[in-house]
């Protein structure tokens, strides 16, 4: 089963798609980066977002790792949200999504997956 946790932008995460229904239906649907789980259950563990620009992401992630542990919800796979990705490309997101996934491996033993859907 994949446990995932889902983290989006901060600052543009409920104007995109208002409560990450996107990202909800794409679970549902194994649709965009979720279809790597077509034949696997997935269970959301966690779903929040980035902590804020700059350099909020790891401190963030720590907590919800933390909290989440605490309550045993814990998670394996850490997906980005499409709302990061846009932020990445279209403004000024200082994210480096392939330090954050080398940080992410090392400091917590999980996946980073960059995205969760293509609409």
């Amino acid at each position: 089963m994949a446990k995932i946790a889902i983290i989006g932008c901060h600052r543009v995460q409920d104007q995109l798609c208002i409560a990450c229904s996107k990202c909800l239906k794409a679970i549902a649907k194994r649709e965009g980066e979720f279809a790597r789980y077509k034949d696997d259950e997935v269970e959301l563990m966690a779903l929040g977002d980035c902590g804020d620009c700059p350099g909020l992401f790891m401190p963030k992630v720590t907590l919800v790792n933390e909290i989440t542990h605490m309550i045993d919800r814990d998670f394996d796979i850490i997906h980005l949200g499409t709302c990061v990705v846009k932020a990445k490309k279209t403004g000024q997101c200082p994210l480096d999504f392939e330090q954050l996934a080398a940080l992410v491996k090392e400091k917590m033993g999980k996946e980073l997956v960059v995205g969760t859907h293509d609409y």
